[in-house]
């Protein structure tokens, strides 16, 4: 649910504004309950603009309100200095709304007001015709959805467990940009909290755990990298991140991993897979963005992506492109969460297609791999990259794949089996994205969010590059 402020602009003589008061009602009325019976919450300014003072007074009342997206509202010509005042008063993302009317110009007003604001550099979006029909009201939740996501980003921590994974510098990104971008503050915490850590979980839950994994999924124990006690260990670091998450206050995280961790205590893998999942042994949760290898600006991509669709966001690496089927190997050691095996509400249909294999031969000190096949259907793929440092999101559509179970098997082992794999068909040709994608790691979430990250891009004043279809 997103909070919305309205403010209603209208003609500034006053025997023209008296005269406008019932028709700017009925449309201000009209685009609040179209919005309210999306389950949003909609705060309308009590007066109509029509004075200078009005448009700055009204603006900040609904500004004290803190609303995720400000949409100013033409039912009628309004004077655009009106729209100045008003933008100047209100803090975060701002949309016109226009309706078409030949007897009232709100369509005029709304490009005075707009042509005004892009001489002074203010962002904002535009919106037009009746909230009754489908397209319109979609463009208008488009704008909403994004502006909940930009809102949300604000205020919020990054948790960076460890530094700079084995020389990524697409994993590390500045903290100063950061804030000042996105709003998003970063909290350094070393990675000896989670050895250290790990010994406060109590054994009782730990084994609960372990018996859990056992159970509902499939664990292959092989005496040496993947013991009983190995598993526990890495449980036991699950609970060490829940410690730092609520200790901390993290919003989001990500943890270095390798090689420290994943050569001398234990993978992450099985942390990492039930913190972006909706549920852990324990029951249902919230998920929690982590991105393995401490991707700073993979996290970020991939919060923005939760925050849009709330479902659990699939973290890989671009590993391997399957030429002769044009079809995409993600796959990166047990990040997917175990909710993309099935895409159920219920642990247990995700968890009987996941297997628990011993960790290979990167990773020494053992643990159990998350291995499961990314259920099939459509997604949207996205990842912030920087240009000569300034931010742009890439951003396409695909479809994840599955074939018959001797396919499925011998793709899987042309990379690395035990890890786990979506095989994806981009919607863009592969000179294309070879030539231009920044980055080796690549983020997912079901159903199509093309136009909402455009919108989030815009709010933000990152460039969008949308690949294939999506440009």
């Amino acid at each position: 649910m997103a909070r919305i402020g309205v403010l209603s602009i209208s003609d500034g003589r006053d025997f023209v504004a008296r005269d406008l008061v019932d028709h700017i009602n009925d449309a201000t009325t009209a685009l609040a309950e179209a919005l309210r019976k999306e389950g949003h919450e909609v705060i309308v300014a009590p007066e109509i603009v029509w004075t200078n003072e009005l448009a700055t007074s009204q603006a900040r009342r609904l500004a004290d309100q803190r609303p995720d997206l400000t949409i100013f509202n033409y039912a009628v010509w309004a004077f655009p200095h009106f729209t100045m005042l008003a933008a100047e008063a209100t803090p975060g993302p701002l949309l016109l709304m226009a309706n078409i009317d030949p007897a009232q110009p709100g369509m005029v007003g709304m490009l005075a007001g707009g042509g005004g604001l892009d001489q002074i550099g203010r962002v904002h979006a535009r919106a037009w015709g009746d909230i009754e029909d489908p397209a319109v009201r979609n463009r208008v939740l488009t704008e909403v959805r994004a502006a909940r996501a930009v809102r949300g980003l604000r205020g919020s921590t990054f948790g960076r467990i460890g530094g700079r994974p084995m020389g990524m510098y697409t994993a590390v990104a500045n903290t100063d940009q950061w804030m000042r971008t996105f709003g998003v503050d970063v909290e350094e915490i070393d990675q000896w909290e989670i050895v250290r850590r790990s010994e406060n979980a109590s054994q009782t839950r730990v084994k609960e755990a372990r018996e859990w994994l056992e159970t509902k999924g499939n664990v292959h124990y092989d005496g040496k990298q993947l013991t009983p006690d190995l598993l526990e260990r890495q449980i036991r670091t699950y609970y060490a991140m829940r410690e730092l998450i609520d200790e901390w206050k993290l919003d989001f995280s990500g943890i270095k991993g390798q090689p420290e961790l994943t050569t001398h205590f234990c993978t992450m893998d099985i942390a990492e897979s039930f913190l972006n999942d909706p549920y852990d042994w324990e029951g249902p949760k919230e998920t929690h963005v982590c991105a393995t290898e401490a991707d700073m600006d993979g996290a970020l991509t991939m919060q923005i992506l939760k925050l849009l669709s709330g479902d659990p966001v699939l973290f890989a690496d671009v590993r391997h492109y399957h030429a002769d089927k044009d079809v995409w190997d993600l796959c990166n050691s047990g990040q997917h969460a175990t909710w993309y095996a099935a895409r159920s509400d219920d642990p247990a249909e995700n968890l009987a297609k996941t297997h628990f294999y011993p960790e290979v031969f990167f990773f020494p000190a053992g643990g159990a791999s998350v291995h499961h096949l990314a259920a099939p259907g459509a997604a949207t793929f996205a990842r912030l990259t920087r240009r000569d440092g300034a931010y742009r999101m890439h951003v396409m559509r695909g479809d994840f794949e599955l074939y018959d179970d001797a396919t499925n098997e011998a793709m899987a082992r042309q990379s690395t089996f035990e890890w786990p794999h979506a095989f994806t068909r981009l919607h863009v040709p592969a000179t294309e994205f070879l030539g231009r994608f920044g980055s080796n790691h690549i983020h997912a979430v079901p159903g199509d969010h093309v136009a909402e990250l455009e919108a989030v891009c815009t709010q933000l004043g990152v460039e969008f590059e949308g690949f294939g279809d999506a440009a």
